[in-house]
Parts: structure tokens; sequence; C-alpha cells
């Protein structure tokens, strides 16, 4: 009986000791997410209304309870209180799980079960994955933009349910809302562009001539026509034009008088034979 104990007792404590050693899965958020940039990570984006990402979850978490023997860490993003990670890692379906070391990041793309998993990491499987570019990658600078506008997305969508919800305001009165808002910001914007643009480029200061009346000798100057000199061009054309009317309808009284004083000019008179 005591060595019953005994043995019940030994296997209590390794009991507690495996399981006080067993990795559990990191939850990550906007907040910590960028300790995956360092060591060995196998990450899972999820949402809770997902089927797939639900049958993944105890597989998932048998995964992680085997990733102090792989050398690996174990962490999952709920993409509904997480969107600004979703936009981040460019993430169109669930579940999606990428392979991480050392801030270069893989999408695993192999069977869901925990022995897959381990042999990923295990027999380095991932080498084999083409990473995704500098320029993708969730830490550069355009995938930073592209977080922020999923987390106003977010922000906004949350606000448009406050609005219907909370408030009961018909969902073209939430709309309009946000269209006035949209208006009403890009004049904002606009102007606040069209001053920038000023202090960058300003306008030119107009000469003292022009100030002073000046400007039409200054144009006559310049190579440009002035008020009087296109004036001057349009009677000229008129005249012109007016005499060049007169000659061609003299010519064509010429024309039209000159074959029959041709022809007079050819009879001859004939002699009577008496």
């Amino acid at each position: 009986m005591a060595f019953n104990l005994t043995f019940v007792g030994i296997f209590l404590i390794f009991l507690m000791v495996f399981h006080g050693n067993a990795q559990k899965v990191v939850d990550l958020n906007e907040d910590n997410w960028s300790q995956i940039l360092k060591g060995e990570w196998m990450v899972e984006f999820y949402a809770p209304w997902c089927p797939a990402c639900k049958a993944l979850e105890p597989r998932w978490k048998d995964f992680a309870r085997s990733g102090p023997a792989l050398g690996i860490k174990i962490g999952s993003v709920d993409v509904t209180t997480a969107p600004g990670l979703s936009g981040r890692f460019m993430v169109t379906a669930l579940p999606t799980i990428f392979h991480v070391l050392n801030g270069q990041f893989r999408q695993f793309k192999g069977a869901r079960d925990t022995d897959s998993f381990s042999l990923f990491v295990e027999e380095r499987k991932w080498e084999q994955v083409e990473p995704i570019p500098s320029w993708k990658a969730p830490d550069s600078l355009q995938m930073s933009a592209v977080a922020s506008f999923f987390k106003l997305s977010q922000t906004l969508r949350q606000i448009h349910n406050t609005f219907t919800n909370e408030y009961g305001l018909p969902t073209f009165v939430s709309y309009l809302i946000f269209a006035i808002a949209t208006i009403i910001m890009g004049a904002c914007l606009g102007l606040i562009l069209v001053c920038a643009i000023d202090l960058i480029f300003p306008q030119r200061p107009v000469p003292a001539s022009v100030l002073s009346g000046d400007i039409k000798d200054k144009d006559s100057d310049n190579g440009f026509l002035n008020d009087d000199d296109i004036k001057d061009d349009l009677i000229d054309q008129e005249t012109t034009d007016f005499d060049d009317n007169v000659s061609t309808d003299s010519e064509q009284a010429k024309s039209q008088q000159s074959p029959s004083a041709g022809k007079a000019r050819k009879r001859k008179t004939k002699r009577l034979d008496m």
C-alpha cells in the first residue's frame, strides 16, 4: 500500500513538472508581435468564427507542447482583435500559418496536423519555401502603413455598429454621416495641400512697371501684342479682305467681257460683189 502511494506521488510530481515545462501557445497582438522577429516561431492566424480554425485549435495546442523539444515557440493571432496584424501579414484566408526565423517569414502550406508541423521544423523543410520579399515583410514601412489602414477600417466598422446597434440609427443614416465626414476631411486636406504648395512655390511678385501703368509698353517690348496692336491687325485684315473682293469682282467682269470683245475683233467686213 505504501509502495502504491509512493508511486502515485512520484507520478504526480512528474506530471506537474512535465506540464510546467510544457509550452503554451503565445497570444500575439499589436503590442507584442515584434517578439517573433527574434528566434524561431510558428504563428497561426485565426478567427473565433472560423470552422477550420476551431478544428485546428486542439492540434495547434498539441504542437505547442512539443515546441521546447524542437527549440521553437508557438504563437497565435486573433484577427478579430488584432486587425492590424492581418493587414501587416496580408492574411487573406483562415487559418494561415507562418514560419518565422530571425525576421524571415515563410508561409506554411502543408497538412495541418501535429506531425506535419513537427517535421516541417525538425527536417528543416522550410528551407524549400521562398521567404516573403523584403518589400512585403511585415516589419517594413509600407506594410506598417497597410496595417494602419486595416486598423482604421476596423475602427470605422465599430463606429458603424455603434450607430446602428446602440443608437438605433438606420444604416443609410450611418453611411450619410460617414459621407459628410469624408467630404469635410477631404476639403480640409485639400486646403492644407494648397497652403503647403503656396509655401513651397510662392507666387512671383508683380513688377513695378505693371503697377505704374506701363504694361502695354512692357508687352510690346517682350514681343506680345497689346490691345491697340490687335485692333490695328483687325482693321488691316478687313481692308485687305475688301481689296481682295474688289479685285476679284473686277477680274470676273473682265473675264465676262473678254470673249465678246475677241469675237468682235475677229469679224471682218464682207465686200459686196456687184
